[in-house]
């Protein structure tokens, strides 16, 4: 990941951030030169697509399809009741660049696919993983470690939510624990705002470490909670040696 050089007005900004013991102008040099692809724009990664934007992240790639319904509102803060029957990636391309109009966005209006897939990872350098479908998921963990290009794989169901980070030939990859879409998994499930808001600022953090080099990222971890007890946990994963996505893999900083 690139080095980009750091403007009066850059300092201006993230001043306070740059005051974080690890990151200083040299991780905010590398969070502006750096672009994350992020899959849907709902209540998880709208929120990881908005703290990326609020701490200065070079690049955006941005994939959602479909046009802003009532039923959005309780959880996607970029989408907004004026926007009601308009695309969804168009309302947060306005929202994010009223935020931070420095930030460069690619807007596209499609879901991750088979087709796409392959060109949208190649835009990036780092992908969050938001989608509600795991045949996505799958899709776009393939695609990341093929590529290898680190991936934030964030997950949430009513009051429960998890996080990993994976560093293909380094860390499991996605299929190494859900190789198959879960037969019965449904798009729409419960949910409230405020717990895919709170995994998605997680996963913008997770995305900053990996990007600037600060802290431990979740590598080899997964975070879970549970906000009906406010539990938390963290727990070990290990690579399936016969995974059919990352078996072999060596990672490209061994």
């Amino acid at each position: 990941m690139r080095q980009a050089m750091l403007t009066d007005d850059d300092r201006a900004t993230y001043e306070w951030q740059m005051w974080v013991d690890g990151f200083g102008e040299r991780g905010q040099a590398a969070v502006k030169g750096a672009s994350v692809l992020v899959s849907r724009l709902g209540g998880l990664g709208g929120i990881v697509a908005y703290q990326l934007a609020a701490a200065g992240i070079g690049k955006l790639v941005l994939a959602h399809a479909g046009n802003v319904q009532p039923s959005d509102l309780n959880r996607q803060l970029l989408m907004t009741h004026a926007a009601l029957g308009t695309s969804r990636v168009a309302s947060a391309v306005r929202r994010l660049q009223e935020l931070n109009p420095r930030l460069e966005i690619v807007g596209v209006a499609e879901n991750v696919n088979d087709r796409n897939v392959h060109d949208l990872v190649n835009q990036v350098d780092l992908v969050v993983d938001c989608a509600p479908r795991f045949e996505e998921r799958l899709t776009m963990n393939r695609t990341a470690v093929e590529q290898h290009k680190p991936l934030v794989e964030c997950a949430m169901y009513e009051l429960e939510a998890s996080l990993t980070t994976v560093s293909p030939g380094q860390t499991p990859c996605l299929a190494c624990w859900c190789p198959e879409a879960p037969p019965a998994w449904q798009r729409e499930f419960p949910v409230f705002g405020a717990v895919s808001g709170a995994v998605g600022c997680l996963a913008a953090m997770e995305a900053i470490k990996v990007i600037a080099g600060l802290g431990e990222p979740l590598y080899s971890r997964m975070l879970t909670f549970d906000l009906r007890t406010m539990a938390f946990a963290v727990r070990t994963l290990a690579r399936n040696p016969e995974c059919r996505v990352c078996a072999g893999v060596i990672s490209h900083e061994s």
